[in-house]
């Protein structure tokens, strides 16, 4: 089984968009993608704790 069917029956729809991006030779993009996803995560479980004031000075 190859690295991007292991990746797309892993991670669903992430899977998908990974094996896509990579079948149209578009991996360089992908590192853009995780990053993004980082800081909206960031962005999103810091807003309820006393982290707030520190991210926000980030941005």
């Amino acid at each position: 089984m190859s690295f991007i069917r292991k990746v797309q029956d892993r991670f669903g729809i992430f899977g998908e968009l990974v094996a896509f991006l990579w079948a149209q030779k578009l991996w360089w993009i992908i590192p853009m993608i995780i990053v993004l996803v980082l800081f909206a995560f960031l962005l999103i479980f810091a807003q309820g704790t006393g982290l707030a004031p520190f991210v926000y000075t980030l941005f």
